[in-house]
């Protein structure tokens, strides 16, 4: 699988494998097994997600080397400040059952917890992951779901700028502007949610170019994210379709890519990363 060279030159696969609303159950192990032996190799995961045990036995059953993979996880927001965050990191490792991740994201930027103080808070727990990076548990740090007055007020602290910012991307929700921004920062950016939750699938302006493209409309999606430099994040506890969604073996034409911008009947979540109520 082709890869992205990060701000640090570490390279990061341009799809990943998502978990989020994977079960925590035999049904994530195996979704993410199969995965991996399908050749998917950066494989995303969160603590808030409640499945990170499932995820690291899939990752083992795998038998694919560990310095192979790519894996990410993320900070929830019922945690900030210095030690707070290697605790939180290490009960990541110790769930996921490895010694390293290859990327820690801050997972939302200003949670309801510390709405008030969320800019000093969040400083301590970048410079934690800042320490867990010099001492190479970590591979690469990041953040999520950051507007870029957030990213800003790390970068105006921080000893070790931010190297991706992950966000929700598919048609109609295209963040531009912050895309934008994170190109002139040479931070890199993964997508969640590359099929709108669902809903791309009822689009029918995207069902046209999928039939010209003789590909399913999840293919067109997350082949839409990677000419945009986004690196999607896909999920699926199907086989076939883990198989699927990384058949991508065509090209959309510029003009095409322009007439998906301006579809808007995908919906987004949208969510005001400086207003949520979690």
């Amino acid at each position: 699988m082709k890869k992205i060279k990060l701000l640090n030159g570490v390279e990061i696969p341009c799809i990943g494998f998502g978990t989020w609303k994977a079960p925590n159950s035999d049904i994530t192990t195996k979704a993410v097994e199969i995965a991996i032996k399908s050749g998917y190799t950066h494989i995303d995961c969160a603590a808030i997600y409640k499945n990170e045990k499932e995820v690291g036995i899939g990752i083992k059953n795998s038998n694919v080397p560990r310095e192979k993979l790519f894996i990410t996880s993320k900070l929830w927001n019922d945690v900030r400040g210095y030690n707070e965050t290697i605790e939180a990191f290490n009960k990541t490792l110790n769930d996921l059952g490895v010694d390293y991740l290859d990327l820690y994201l801050i997972h939302w930027p200003r949670p309801i917890k510390y709405h008030d103080n969320y800019i000093q808070k969040n400083r301590e727990s970048w410079k934690a992951m800042e320490d867990l990076y010099k001492d190479g548990k970590i591979k690469a740090i990041g953040v999520s779901n950051f507007k870029i007055h957030h990213i800003e007020e790390i970068l105006e602290t921080c000893e070790i700028p931010p190297m991706v910012n992950q966000i929700e991307f598919h048609p109609s929700c295209l963040y531009s502007r912050v895309r934008e921004y994170c190109k002139e920062k040479n931070i890199i950016i993964t997508g969640y949610s590359p099929l709108a939750n669902g809903k791309v699938f009822d689009c029918k302006e995207l069902s046209k170019f999928s039939d010209k493209y003789n590909v399913n409309v999840a293919q067109l999606c997350i082949k839409y994210a990677l000419q945009h430099n986004v690196i999607p994040l896909v999920k699926s506890v199907t086989e076939q379709r883990i198989k699927d969604n990384i058949k991508l073996d065509f090209i959309i034409s510029d003009e095409d890519m322009k007439e998906i911008d301006k579809i808007i009947t995908c919906g987004g979540s949208y969510k005001d990363s400086d207003n949520i109520s979690f």
